[in-house]
């Protein structure tokens, strides 16, 4: 993300944060901050680029998707990994995979950087994107995320 993209992303991750209803079944325990606290996380990724990025999916000139990419250290396996927060496609390009191809070329640059793992999380009460993210390869940890406001 860059400046001249930060309106895209804050319109794509603003549309999936007021109308995705698994996050919003959920955003009382993530501590959702409404707008605000959307363009101060978007502020922090231009300013920490080492913790992460939002990457967007063009069509021409127009951005159609977005999706936040944060990095850890795993112990497990010894590398940065990624972690998968915030998918959203614009309304009118869902199902023509459009996010599939999005999250194919980040794994693409992912694996380009040194990263070895991409870990993400569905919404149990939602089998669409838990379908989703098994065609693309993901597989389940048998973990269920949890969430401590601090």
């Amino acid at each position: 993300m860059t400046p001249a993209t930060r309106a895209d992303a804050a319109r794509l991750l603003g549309e999936f944060l007021t109308e995705d209803t698994s996050y919003l079944a959920a955003a009382d325990v993530y501590g959702d901050g409404g707008r605000e606290a959307l363009e101060r996380a978007l502020d922090l990724f231009l300013d920490k680029p080492e913790m992460g990025f939002v990457w967007l999916a063009l069509d021409g000139e127009r951005a159609v998707a977005a999706c936040v990419v944060c990095y850890a250290i795993s112990t497990s396996r010894g590398t940065l990994v990624a972690k998968l927060d915030d998918v959203s496609v614009a309304a009118d390009c869902r199902g023509v995979g459009v996010g599939s191809a999005m999250l194919r070329a980040l794994a693409i640059e992912l694996a380009r950087e040194g990263i070895t793992r991409i870990d993400t999380a569905t919404h149990r009460d939602n089998p669409e994107a838990r379908r989703f993210y098994e065609r693309l390869g993901f597989r389940s940890l048998h973990e269920e995320r949890m969430s401590w406001l601090l």
